[in-house]
């Protein structure tokens, strides 16, 4: 049945493209030329809908092609739409069929016999356009995990080694974890970096050019990760003190440049002052040693003391009811709360880790809280599709609005590198991210922090098999596609590493990869002068062999091409296949590129005016 023909990424299909806002309406147009149309309806429904199933008899025009029109009139939230095309055969009897999308979720889509194996299309609704400051928008962050960056001290003495802990003996040392035989971390190790060292690093970053760090934690704890949270007031002492951490803020300030903290806000540590399984804050102190503790109903306890639970049964990492309310003004109350201390101090935002633990009411507590000043973001670890994401049975609306200001870009970062590593062809990697366009609203789409590597990942250099060709390039279309790039702490250095702990290695300073480290910051250079890269509209295209993007802005452009592949390839312009209209003519495109040829998993960059391609 290939007489019927819609796709959600064209405008004379689906206009406006991708997520709408609540209260607005929605046109929808489908072919069906030489058909015996009897009746063509539009069939929508919003996902826990007051409506239920909605179907519209839809309209046809002379040439065959059917409209309609409709208000997304029941406020945020998903919403999923099919067709229904009642046709006459041959012997003039009624028969029906079903348009839906594929496996894939947009674009194109395709006939069903039976609406049972229906997939309808994704229409995502949002109630507010998540406007980001503009410094964000214009930022490239730098994430450091603090113990592994610098240590500022004279002479490199360590602050406040912990109790039981391992200190390297040299910074070039493999990271290890110290187990006992039960598999459990007997001693933490540090290499004793700190926020002096951050704050005398300042002119290295500023040389870099990148304008903004996202901080790992840095309150106190046991474990050098600080992800297990032992008392949200204070910094951790290895790191430093309150008035270090002032002057890191104020200096970095003083040079432009800003930074957002990490809010581990679902879970603590067992040692902490609030649950003080080990007794460190004193005997008849904390939930698991005193049941009457202000802080016993911030924990489930099933066999007190005992079992409790735990983040993915994790007993060191005991999990926080987030619907206690006293829980709730502790971490983001007006006054008096964690979000109102370090928020005084003028951090620029924060990251929230693991936000699919954290309820969308707690989420939107933070949010209201950071409403109170200017200039902040709020973003969220978030590793799938951010808009259809179910977590504990829930369907997730952090991106919605009046939530988070953006995630975490790991599909993104699963196009890039699946694509260098020759997992995926240039055709998926290109719809996929036009899916991603697709599902998230456009402020979302354009606010999320792109990153190639965490500490939680392999190392960027590692996963390109330490080509230094694919990683330049995989590094260079981060930079090129939408969203914030953020680059990991000495992936520009050279750094390799597996999985945690070997992604945690210490900053090579003095034997930098000079080569990798020229290059980044070349590209970092390009994205910060560039309009078409920071605001510019996204067209991704694709041939057999070779991947682009497109980024326009009125007065802008930005082409960028890659190889991804092991042999030499000629640009052929008429070879081309953009996912969405492309608002240049072939032959525009065609005079920037004539004869070029591109290198084995190399790109090639051009950008300018767009009066240059008249």
């Amino acid at each position: 049945m290939t007489e019927f023909y819609y796709n959600s990424w064209l405008e004379q299909y689906k206009r406006p493209f991708g997520a709408i806002k609540a209260g607005k309406s929605v046109e929808i147009s489908i072919d069906c030329p030489n058909m015996k149309i009897a009746a063509l309806y539009f069939v929508i429904r919003k996902e826990d809908g007051d409506q239920g199933v909605e179907q519209y008899l839809m309209e046809s025009d002379q040439n065959g092609r059917y409209h309609c029109s409709y208000l997304l009139s029941q406020g945020k939230g998903l919403y999923y739409y099919h067709f229904m095309i009642q046709t006459r055969n041959d012997e003039n009897q009624l028969e029906t069929f079903f348009y839906g999308a594929t496996k894939e979720h947009g674009g194109i889509g395709q006939v069903y016999r039976e609406d049972m194996q229906l997939i309808p299309y994704q229409l995502t609704c949002f109630s507010t356009a998540e406007k980001a400051p503009t410094w964000y928008r214009e930022a490239v962050f730098y994430q450091i995990f603090p113990d592994r960056f610098h240590n500022g001290n004279p002479h490199g003495q360590i602050s406040q080694p912990k109790k039981n802990s391992f200190i390297y003996g040299n910074h070039s040392d493999e990271p290890m974890y110290v187990k006992n035989e039960a598999g459990e971390i007997a001693r933490w190790d540090f290499q004793g970096g700190n926020l002096l060292g951050i704050i005398q690093k300042i002119p290295y970053l500023k040389e870099l050019g990148v304008n903004a760090i996202y901080l790992n934690p840095i309150f106190e704890s046991v474990s050098n990760h600080r992800y297990d949270t032992a008392d949200y007031l204070m910094i951790d002492g290895m790191l430093g003190d309150e008035v270090i951490f002032k002057q890191l803020v104020d200096t970095l300030h003083e040079h432009d440049m800003y930074l957002i903290l990490d809010g581990v806000f679902n879970h603590v540590g067992k040692n902490s002052r609030y649950f003080n399984y080990d007794g460190s804050y004193g005997t008849k102190t904390g939930a698991y040693r005193n049941s009457e503790s202000l802080y016993y109903s911030w924990f489930t306890f099933i066999d007190y003391p005992k079992s409790y639970e735990s983040w993915w049964g994790i007993a060191d990492l005991p999990q926080v009811n987030k619907e206690n309310r006293e829980f709730q003004e502790f971490i983001y109350g007006k006054t008096n709360s964690v979000l109102a201390k370090w928020n005084s101090f003028g951090i620029d935002g924060w990251r929230l880790d693991v936000a699919d633990e954290l309820p969308d009411f707690f989420i939107q507590g933070i949010r209201q809280n950071l409403e109170q000043y200017t200039e902040k973001i709020l973003l969220g670890e978030v590793w799938e599709d951010a808009s259809n994401k179910i977590a504990y049975n829930q369907r997730r609306q952090y991106i919605l609005g009046d939530a988070l200001h953006g995630v975490m870009n790991y599909p993104l970062r699963t196009i890039i590198l699946s694509l260098l590593r020759e997992e995926t062809t240039t055709e998926i990697s290109a719809k996929n991210l036009t899916i991603l366009e697709e599902n998230y609203p456009s402020d979302i789409f354009m606010n999320n922090l792109n990153n190639l590597g965490t500490h939680d990942t392999e190392r960027l250099l590692t996963m390109m098999n330490e080509n230094i060709i694919k990683m330049l390039s995989a590094f260079s279309l981060m930079i090129v596609l939408p969203g914030i790039p953020c680059l990991y702490y000495g992936d520009e250095a050279g750094l390799t590493g597996g999985k945690d702990p070997e992604n945690r290695k210490y900053f090579p300073w003095g034997s930098e990869e000079l080569v990798i480290q020229t290059q980044i910051k070349k590209w970092i250079d390009i994205r910060k002068k560039s309009a078409a890269l920071k605001y510019g509209n996204v067209y991704p295209f694709y041939t057999k062999d070779l991947f682009g993007i497109l980024r326009t802005t009125a007065k802008e452009y930005a082409l960028y091409i890659l190889n991804p592949t092991n042999y030499l390839k000629q640009i052929n312009v008429s070879e081309f296949i953009f996912t969405k209209q492309c608002p240049l003519s072939e032959e525009r495109v065609g005079n920037m590129l004539e004869e070029l040829k591109i290198a084995p998993y190399d790109h090639v960059f051009i950008s300018g005016e767009m009066e240059t391609f008249d």
